[in-house]
């Protein structure tokens, strides 16, 4: 039996794309992790080793190894679909 995969969200607590994830994903029912990224260094320093640029590129979802920065609702709903409702 396969298991769902792990939701991250990296962001930040001032960031209303973040708000808006939070509030996305709460409404999905789904559990995530919440890592900010300005208060906690070590979750900056995962956000980071994600891109090849080293930029604190925020929000970001990853669900399993799939990661996602921004994205819209469409195509956010479209992955969890493939990557988590299938399963």
């Amino acid at each position: 039996m396969d298991t769902i995969p792990k939701i991250k969200l990296y962001g930040a607590e001032r960031c209303h794309k973040t708000h808006y994830y939070q509030t996305l994903l709460n409404n999905i029912g789904l559990s995530f992790e919440f890592l900010d990224v300005e208060a906690n260094k070590e979750n900056a320093e995962e956000l980071l080793g994600l891109y090849k640029s080293r930029k604190l590129n925020f929000p970001t979802i990853t669900i399993g190894k799939k990661k996602f920065r921004n994205p819209n609702e469409e195509e956010l709903t479209k992955w969890l679909n493939k990557l988590v409702f299938d399963k």
